[in-house]
C-alpha cells in the first residue's frame, strides 16, 4: 500500500525562479532536510528525462542511498523523479505554477514499499512524512524569499 502526501504553498518567486531552485539538483540539501547529497550521473546538460540520479540521506540515525531518474521535467512547471532501493520506491513530484502573489508550489511524494520491513516501516512513515514535507517546502520557501 503506497503512502502519498501533498502540500502546496504560496512564494513571491516567478515560476521560473522556482524551477531552477528545484532544477539545480545539488541545491536540494539546502531545503530537504534528510538529503545529504543529490547528484546526477547521466552525463551533459541540462537536466533531462532519463538522466541517472545519485540520492543520499540521513534519516533515523541511518545513512542510505537510492538511485533515481529524472521521469518528468516540463521547465518552469513540473520536475518529477522516481528513487528506488530494495526496500522503497519513492516518487517526488514538484510542481510550480503562477499565482498572484508569485507561484504556488506543490509537492508530492508517494512511497511504495516493496518489502515486508517496508510495510511494517510504513505507519512510522505515514507519520512523519506530513512534516517533513512540509518543513521542505518552508525551506524552499525562505530560500527564495530572503529577509
Amino acid at each position: 500500500m503506497e503512502i502519498r502526501f501533498e502540500h502546496s504553498l504560496e512564494v513571491k518567486a516567478s515560476p521560473a525562479q522556482v524551477f531552477a531552485l528545484l532544477d539545480d539538483l545539488p541545491q536540494t540539501p539546502k531545503w530537504l532536510g534528510p538529503c545529504t547529497a543529490l547528484s546526477r550521473v547521466s552525463p551533459g546538460t541540462p537536466n533531462a528525462v532519463g538522466d541517472k540520479l545519485s540520492y543520499t540521506y540521513k534519516q533515523g540515525g541511518r545513512e542510505g542511498h537510492m538511485d533515481g531518474e529524472i521521469v518528468t521535467r516540463i521547465p518552469d512547471q513540473q520536475l518529477v523523479c522516481r528513487y528506488l532501493d530494495p526496500i522503497f520506491e519513492v516518487v517526488v513530484d514538484l510542481r510550480v505554477s503562477a499565482s498572484t502573489s508569485g507561484s504556488t508550489m506543490t509537492h508530492v511524494i508517494t512511497i511504495t514499499p516493496k518489502t515486508m520491513a517496508g510495510k511494517f516501516m510504513s505507519p512510522l512513515i505515514r507519520m512523519g512524512l506530513p512534516k517533513q514535507t512540509q518543513d521542505a517546502m518552508d525551506s524552499l520557501k525562505k530560500m527564495l524569499e530572503p529577509a
